[in-house]
């Protein structure tokens, strides 16, 4: 069997997911999209964890997608096969209950910027690039680099870097709110890591709901969002464990309204 491409290191409260794939620059197929939700589901149901962090291994990032994978499709399998089904790999990456920390440690274009979207917070080494520069090879971002990116970065930045091509340095990132924090070369996983050590330090229940409550207040997955927040609520209730019971005994429910 060959190796993983997606990898997953637990260090107490932190898991690390790693894209293991430097040979081609962390490049992104089918299976490794395949990989990447396996690991978000493997993370979320480990209840240690309460803050994932999330890297390339070697000297890139991502480079996103890679040509070889997409670029033979016909364009009802490339719309469906390969954008569609990355775009909910990558819905899932950024909807992870717990915080994400995107250690940026190379180049993140195209595909890899969209990526790095997906995280709560992203720390970038100096030397890094980011840009979108699918519309110079005849296509458009397929997996929410015109919809997450601009909700969360501005449509003014998405249109310099989509209609524009330009290509950002890691300041110029940063002053755009693209990034959160720019470090020197080879130590935005320690970075990260401290990061991760802060918000693992406060409460677990509290940066939990109070990621869904920000993605609601910035008109991502509201509808998802309020239903976990509403379901947590009322799972707390007496009422639910009443009407598990009766239910299970075959009898009529006596509802307390408990909270």
């Amino acid at each position: 069997m060959s190796e993983p491409r997606i990898r997953i290191a637990v260090e107490g409260a932190v898991a690390t997911i790693t894209v293991a794939r430097p040979e081609k620059l962390n490049a992104f197929d089918i299976a490794m999209l395949k990989e990447l939700a396996n690991a978000c589901d493997a993370v979320e149901a480990d209840n240690a964890v309460r803050v994932a962090i999330l890297t390339g291994e070697g000297k890139a990032f991502s480079a996103g997608g890679d040509i070889r994978a997409w670029g033979g499709m016909e364009p009802n399998e490339f719309g469906h096969a390969w954008v569609r089904f990355g775009h909910r790999v990558f819905e899932r990456l950024a909807t992870l209950r717990m915080p994400l920390i995107a250690a940026v440690n190379g180049h993140a274009l195209g595909g890899g910027l969209e990526l790095a979207a997906a995280a709560d917070i992203r720390i970038a080494e100096s030397q890094v690039k980011i840009g979108l520069p699918e519309a110079g090879l005849g296509m458009v971002p397929g997996w929410s680099g015109t919809q997450r990116l601009v909700r969360r970065f501005g449509a003014q930045a998405v249109r310099r870097m989509l209609l524009g091509g330009e290509v950002l340095t890691a300041g110029e990132a940063a002053a755009l709110g693209i990034v959160d924090q720019v470090v020197e070369t080879g130590t935005s996983v320690a970075a990260a890591k401290a990061y991760a050590a802060r918000i693992a330090a406060r409460g677990p229940a509290a940066t939990e709901v109070s990621k869904l409550m920000i993605a609601v207040a910035n008109g991502e997955d509201n509808g998802s969002a309020v239903e976990a927040l509403g379901s947590i609520l009322v799972a707390k209730t007496g009422d639910i464990k009443e009407g598990v019971a009766a239910f299970t005994g075959k009898r009529p429910a006596d509802f307390k309204g408990e909270w």
